[in-house]
């Protein structure tokens, strides 16, 4: 039986036993396969590794396992510059656009909130979750680790939190969003992107305290939805600045 030594760095661990976390593994196998394979029956999802390390070398995921190679295995680095090294996600320093599986609707309204293109549907099953991903070019985020491992996907990420609002923050720092945020321009209910409307035309729309205290309306053009700058957007306003400062704080 053949044997190769693998090490998973940072935050990649959080796919590991307890046992096995910050330590070096011995992998075993009798017929050499890709290195992608060995990561993930490791548990380790590809999307979620950006440098693969063999031998004091960089390679890609192509890499075939051979007997006796030490393996180091390190997540992605959006804010690092590791530019000598064989980077296996398709950097884009630009726009983020996401897409998101059916249990994470209220990450996914946080996220248009912030601006960004985010497709979320309830009726999505995996396949087309991964299709949508592929066509589209867009980050998939889930919690679901075997959704990650498909061929399909390039670009993902696995969620750890569980409240909506760390999930939010946990994404914004991921994908270093803070300096991209563009709030209140998208419907956080189908992500179109607003209009800005003529009071006189929503007001037998609104309430009476609202006709009293607001001037400034916004309209989905795609589903109809008024929004305006109540106590919601002063909510979520705060929300946006713990966010900007969380990513200020960062090292």
């Amino acid at each position: 039986m053949k044997q190769a030594c693998v090490r998973f760095y940072a935050e990649l661990n959080d796919f590991l036993p307890p046992e096995r976390r910050g330590q070096t593994t011995a992998y075993s196998f009798a017929v050499s396969g890709s290195v992608k394979d060995m990561i993930e029956a490791l548990g380790v999802p590809h999307t979620e590794v950006d440098v693969i390390v063999v031998n004091g070398e960089s390679v890609d995921f192509s890499y075939r396992v051979q007997d006796g190679d030490r393996i180091s295995v390190y997540p992605a680095f959006e804010s690092i510059d590791v530019a000598p090294m064989i980077r296996l996600k398709n950097q884009s320093p630009g726009e983020k656009r996401f897409v998101l599986d059916t249990h994470l609707g209220r990450l996914a309204a946080y996220l248009r909130m912030l601006g960004f293109d985010t497709v979320y549907r309830t009726d999505c099953p995996d396949e087309e979750l991964a299709q949508i991903a592929s066509r589209e070019g867009r980050i998939l985020l889930t919690r679901d680790q075997g959704l990650l491992k498909r061929n399909l996907v390039t670009r993902g990420y696995c969620v750890r939190a569980t409240l909506p609002r760390e999930q939010v923050a946990e994404i914004a720092e991921r994908f270093a969003l803070a300096k991209l945020i563009v709030p209140f321009q998208r419907c956080v209910h189908c992500n179109a992107l607003l209009q800005a409307v003529r009071k006189e035309l929503v007001l037998h729309r609104l309430l009476p305290e609202t006709r009293q205290h607001f001037e400034e309306f916004y309209i989905c053009p795609a589903c109809d939805r008024i929004y305006w700058k109540g106590s919601h957007y002063r909510r979520m306003s705060q929300l946006i600045e713990s966010i900007r400062g969380g990513s200020q704080r960062q090292p």
